[in-house]
C-alpha cells in the first residue's frame, strides 16, 4: 500500500470511529449551549467557542467566568487548570509519534486532543497516524460546535423556566464524569465531598466570599488537588487502564 492510499484508509477509519463520539458530543454540547446563552453569548459566538475550545470542562469554566464578568487573567488561569490534563495526554502521544512526522501535524494533533480522541488514537498499535486522528476530528468536532450553537438557539426561544431546567443537564454530565471513578476509589469520593463542602464554605466565609467565583474555584482546585496528590499518590499497576470521560 502506497503512502497516499494508507493516508486515505486511515482518514476513513478515523471518520467511522468518530461517528459515535460526534453523537455523544452533540448531546452533551446542547446543554453547554444553554450555559453559553445564560452567559450572554449568541449562537455564532457559542459555535466559535466550541469550535476553538475542545474541552467541555474548560469551556464551561470560561462561560462561568464570562457570566461572572471576571477578568481575562481569571479566564486564562481557570481554563488552564481545567484543561491541564491535556498536557499529560500530549506528552504521552509525543512518545508514540514517528520522529519524521512534520511539526505541523504534531501541532494539529495536540490542538485537537480530547479524552475521546486521545483514547481511540493512542489505542492503535505502532506509530500514531495523524490522518486517523484528523478523520475522527472532522466528524466529531463539528457536532460539538453545532450542538452548542443549537443549544444556545433553544435557550433564546424557550421560556426562562425551561432554560433553567435544561441547564441542570450540564451538571448531570459532570456527575456522569465523577460518579463512576468515585464508586471505584474511596479517595476520589472523599476528595469530591471535600470539594463540595469547601466550595460551599468559601461562598459563605468573610473575605474569601468576596472573591469572584472563578478565583475561588481556581484556589480550591490547586489546593485540594495538590493536597490529594501528596497525601494519596496514585501508583498504576501493570495492565491497569483508565476509564474514558464524557466531555471533549
Amino acid at each position: 500500500m502506497d503512502d497516499k492510499t494508507r493516508r486515505r484508509a486511515a482518514l476513513a477509519q478515523g471518520m467511522r470511529n468518530g461517528v459515535p463520539i460526534g453523537l455523544g458530543y452533540f448531546a452533551v454540547s446542547f446543554a453547554l449551549g444553554i450555559a453559553a446563552k445564560n452567559a450572554g453569548l449568541d449562537p455564532v459566538q457559542s459555535f466559535l467557542a466550541s469550535l476553538l475550545c475542545n474541552a467541555s470542562a474548560g469551556e464551561y469554566a470560561g462561560f462561568r467566568v464570562i457570566a461572572a464578568r471576571s477578568g481575562l487573567l481569571t479566564m486564562a488561569v481557570m481554563t488552564f487548570v481545567a484543561n491541564a490534563r491535556y498536557l499529560l495526554m500530549s506528552t504521552a502521544m509525543s512518545q508514540r509519534m514517528d520522529p519524521q512526522v512534520h511539526p505541523v501535524h504534531r501541532f494539529l494533533m495536540s490542538f485537537f486532543i480530547t479524552d475521546e480522541f486521545f483514547a481511540i488514537t493512542i489505542a492503535r498499535p505502532g506509530y500514531l497516524d495523524p490522518f486517523y486522528h484528523y478523520g475522527a476530528v472532522l466528524v466529531a468536532s463539528p457536532c460539538w460546535a453545532l450542538g452548542t450553537a443549537l443549544g444556545c438557539v433553544a435557550g433564546e426561544l424557550m421560556p426562562a423556566r425551561a432554560v433553567s431546567a435544561l441547564s441542570v443537564a450540564l451538571f448531570g454530565m459532570f456527575l456522569a464524569v465523577i460518579v463512576p471513578p468515585a464508586r471505584k476509589d474511596k479517595v476520589i469520593a472523599g476528595v469530591i465531598l471535600v470539594c463540595f463542602a469547601a466550595s460551599f464554605a468559601l461562598s459563605r466565609l468573610p473575605v474569601v466570599s468576596g472573591l469572584s467565583e472563578g478565583t475561588r474555584t481556581i484556589l480550591l482546585t490547586v489546593v485540594i488537588a495538590s493536597a490529594a496528590a501528596v497525601l494519596f499518590p496514585h501508583t498504576e499497576t501493570a495492565g491497569e487502564t483508565d476509564d474514558g470521560e464524557v466531555e471533549p
